[in-house]
């Protein structure tokens, strides 16, 4: 059974308390990086990028930081920001 309370509830988006909308404008990821732009890959520790179709974390421990993901094979596979910068990489899988 229907109510108008029930349209209204479906119809409600919850503005954040700075009013700057709802959760679902803030869930994109951020714009793909051009093709060699300055910067490189992202720094923060935990971040997700995708080379090559597969999927990359950055971890940051003690020593260098390193994205780790997989290879071809599912074995284990390391590689510096510079590394991954060559491949090219995405905040997207591609298709």
């Amino acid at each position: 059974m229907s109510t108008e309370t029930d349209s209204a509830d479906a119809a409600y988006e919850p503005a954040f308390a700075d009013g700057t909308g709802s959760a679902t404008d803030t869930d994109s990821a951020p714009a793909s990086p051009a093709p060699g732009a300055a910067g490189g890959p992202p720094t923060t520790p935990c971040t997700v990028v995708w080379s090559e179709g597969r999927p990359y974390v950055l971890e940051g421990g003690s020593g260098r930081p390193r994205w780790m993901g997989t290879d071809g094979h599912g074995r284990p596979q390391s590689l510096t920001g510079a590394q991954l910068e060559r491949r090219g990489w995405s905040y997207r899988r591609g298709n």
